[in-house]
């Protein structure tokens, strides 16, 4: 499917804000892989994963994808709903970057990623709410999937205690207008797979980005990281008052 209508995306950690991003320890540890701590945070480092993102992968393995081909800014999204530190950045500048994509000045690319599996009560929320997520997208189209992307970080549940089942999610999906059908692929846990594939390509090529290391949330312009994404939406008019990748 094209970029330009692709509707797609135990280790313990101590959960900490650093500068912007990087806040949680992605599970799993080999010789290759070294966990490294840094003030205020977990990051994952991986010494296989250093190079430069690949920008038709990160087009191709987005849940979903906003904006017009032609924005002056792309920008790639990487998200878990199980993350705090996600939602916080959902509620700061999720409406801003809608704004910004529907003046034309910007295409967003979401990836959600399912590294938080293992500390949700269930064992496998992230991964879940991320099958949802894809269900609502491929049927529902953007508007459907942004609220629901929306509702999913608003109704986000505790680390470690219970969260929804399957049915609980297709409930929510219903109340943003989602289909029969769509509930049914909820429910069903029908995308859930698709989901996971998405975010491991997608998280390889963050990790490729970031030199080794990868979190959640964090922020991609045109590749490379943007600096202060939780604090606020300062970053995205930082990001449209620079017209040098027009």
């Amino acid at each position: 499917m094209s970029d330009s209508r692709r509707p797609r995306v135990s280790a313990k950690y101590q959960p900490s804000r650093t500068s912007s991003r990087a806040t949680y320890l992605l599970g799993g540890v080999a010789v290759v892989v070294i966990a490294v701590v840094v003030i205020g945070g977990i990051i994952w480092n991986s010494q296989r994963d250093k190079g430069s993102a690949d920008q038709a992968v990160l087009a191709q393995n987005a849940s979903l994808i906003i904006g017009k081909a032609d924005a002056p800014h792309t920008i790639d999204v990487f998200e878990d709903f199980q993350c705090p530190y996600c939602k916080q950045f959902e509620q700061s500048s999720g409406q801003a970057m809608v704004n910004a994509a529907d003046a034309g000045k910007l295409r967003v690319r979401y990836h959600i990623l399912n590294f938080l599996d293992r500390n949700s009560g269930s064992g496998d929320y992230s991964s879940r709410a991320a099958g949802a997520a894809l269900c609502v997208a491929q049927a529902g189209g953007s508007d459907q999937f942004l609220k629901y992307h929306t509702k999913l970080f608003t109704d986000q549940p505790a680390e470690g205690g219970d969260d929804p089942t399957n049915a609980e999610l297709a409930a929510s999906a219903k109340s943003v207008g989602a289909s029969e059908q769509t509930q049914q692929c909820i429910s069903s846990g029908a995308r859930v797979d698709a989901a996971k594939a998405d975010a491991q390509q997608s998280l390889t090529q963050l990790s490729k980005a970031l030199g080794g290391n990868a979190g959640t949330p964090t922020v991609l312009s045109e590749g490379k990281p943007v600096e202060g994404v939780l604090n606020g939406p300062g970053w995205l008019t930082t990001l449209l008052a620079d017209d040098s990748s027009s």
